[in-house]
């Protein structure tokens, strides 16, 4: 059994990885990366990658690899804002969450 992974945490995922690289990552690399840490397709990651894009956190470009394109993400100003955004939402979130697995008392 696995626990879902919504929209929202997997954007977080996503830009967390991208973040990672300073000059951007391109998308198997994203992909290959986020599989480390949860089972997903390629084929659910370059809708969230697009969507990304739209909402102004990551930036495209494209550079040549062996004679052919390779696209690449880098994470924008606004795209570290909301990562931020999130690592202090996910902090709380899986403290709360961890507490009531466990047994313990929240403080």
């Amino acid at each position: 059994m696995g626990f879902g992974i919504g929209a929202i945490l997997l954007d977080a995922i996503v830009l967390a990885v991208v973040s990672k690289e300073e000059e951007g990552t391109y998308g198997y690399k994203v992909t290959q990366d986020v599989r480390r840490a949860i089972d997903i397709s390629e084929s659910t990651l370059y809708p969230v990658l697009r969507r990304l894009q739209k909402n102004e956190y990551l930036v495209v470009y494209d550079v040549e690899c062996g004679g052919r394109n390779r696209r690449y993400y880098k994470l924008t100003k606004a795209g570290a804002v909301k990562l931020k955004e999130y690592q202090i939402e996910w902090k709380d979130y899986s403290s709360k969450i961890s507490n009531l697995l466990s047994g313990e008392e929240q403080v």
